[in-house]
């Protein structure tokens, strides 16, 4: 499997989609809001999608300017990019 997260970055807050494979999608979409907590929640969501397939799924988004800084670096603090 080659799971992948997609992430719509955007003021504040991000869509997320992720799929465990090629047109398997896993869960539905959902917003994300750039705090703590829904940044802990994300990382928890990318832990159970690699209990499932066996690797951490790579995660992918758009550089915005800025509004992805946080994001980024909270994700490299957690050693999940």
């Amino acid at each position: 499997m080659n799971p992948v997260v997609g992430l719509d970055v955007a003021k504040g807050e991000s869509q997320v989609q992720a799929f465990l494979d090629k047109s398997k999608p896993f869960g539905k979409s959902y917003s994300m809001k750039h705090t703590k907590e829904e940044l802990d929640r994300f990382i928890g969501f990318l832990k159970e999608m690699e209990g499932m397939t066996g690797q951490m799924p790579m995660v992918i988004l758009e550089s915005t300017g800025h509004y992805h800084s946080p994001v980024i670096q909270y994700l490299e603090d957690h050693e999940v990019l």
